[in-house]
């Protein structure tokens, strides 16, 4: 087992590589838990049921006329789009998570004493493709 810097971590929406705005990542996977118990049970039995999931990118706020986040995400809220996640970053063998979600939310945020700061809220729609990056 190798651990793994989250630094070269490779993150792009619709195409366009936000990975030099980004520093922060979270990708939750779930599904639903169908209650099956019947009479005569003394615990509760279930099944699987379908499968869910949302994603929040975020980072460091840069005003780019075409290639920030707020000129990339701003207009696909509510739209469809492609995400790609890479957690080890870019090369062959190395996973890639891609998912069409639905851009939820776009948020900016102005601490007095920080940077300013953005996030986005995505929700998954469809199935992940897990798999390992070609060559």
């Amino acid at each position: 087992m190798a651990f793994v810097h989250g630094k070269n971590t490779y993150i792009s929406l619709d195409g366009e590589d936000l990975t030099a705005f980004t520093n922060s990542t979270t990708m939750n996977r779930s599904a639903d838990a169908l209650d099956t118990t019947t009479y005569g049970k003394n615990s509760k039995t279930y099944a699987g049921g379908l499968k869910d999931g949302s994603a929040t990118i975020g980072g460091i706020y840069d005003n780019t006329a075409v290639t920030g986040p707020r000129a990339v995400i701003q207009p696909l809220i509510g739209a469809t789009v492609e995400f790609v996640f890479r957690p080890e970053g870019t090369g062959a063998g190395k996973p890639e998570d891609t998912v069409d979600v639905v851009v939820t939310a776009y948020n900016e945020s102005s601490p007095v004493a920080e940077m300013v700061q953005w996030t986005a809220e995505l929700q998954l729609s469809d199935d992940v493709t897990s798999a390992a990056q070609g060559a």
